[in-house]
């Protein structure tokens, strides 16, 4: 008789080795995050980091775990939030009396300090933007296979 396969939350070894990875991961998508202003980096990539982290945990202790821990209604809203972030930075800055996504209007007398303010905001953004719509492809291909 052939042995019945084992499932990855039978893995103790991927379970443990998971649970002290994943922490760090997310460490790496905020440095990532905000190292962006000043280097390679931003918000695309530290969303790739960060669904990364949660498409692991999903993987390795279950669909329905991950989606207890992060509902996808929740996942939606941050897909929204994130789209509406970097629409208020531009428009803000069309109310400030400048173009859109001109970044000086968010502080005249500093202009660099504008550029980072902006530069910050929307990049949070687009990271948010990022982790939820790669975490929501995750769920929507992920539980095809459970019908």
């Amino acid at each position: 008789m052939k042995p019945a396969p084992m499932k990855m939350r039978d893995k103790l070894i991927l379970r443990v080795v998971s649970k002290v990875f994943i922490p760090f991961m997310f460490l790496f998508g905020l440095y990532v995050q905000f190292h962006g202003d000043f280097g390679p980096g931003g918000g695309f990539q530290a969303g790739v980091v960060f669904a990364a982290g949660f498409i692991l945990y999903g993987l390795i202790f279950g669909l329905e775990t991950l989606r207890e821990a992060i509902p996808p209604l929740v996942v939606e809203r941050l897909l929204a939030l994130g789209l509406l972030l970097y629409g208020f930075t531009g428009v803000a800055s069309l109310f400030l009396g400048a173009n859109f996504l001109d970044y000086d209007a968010f502080s005249p007398e500093h202009p660099m300090h504008g550029q980072h303010i902006g530069i910050l905001l929307v990049e949070f953004g687009v990271g948010l933007t990022v982790t939820a719509a790669m975490t929501l492809i995750f769920y929507g291909l992920a539980g095809r296979a459970t019908r």
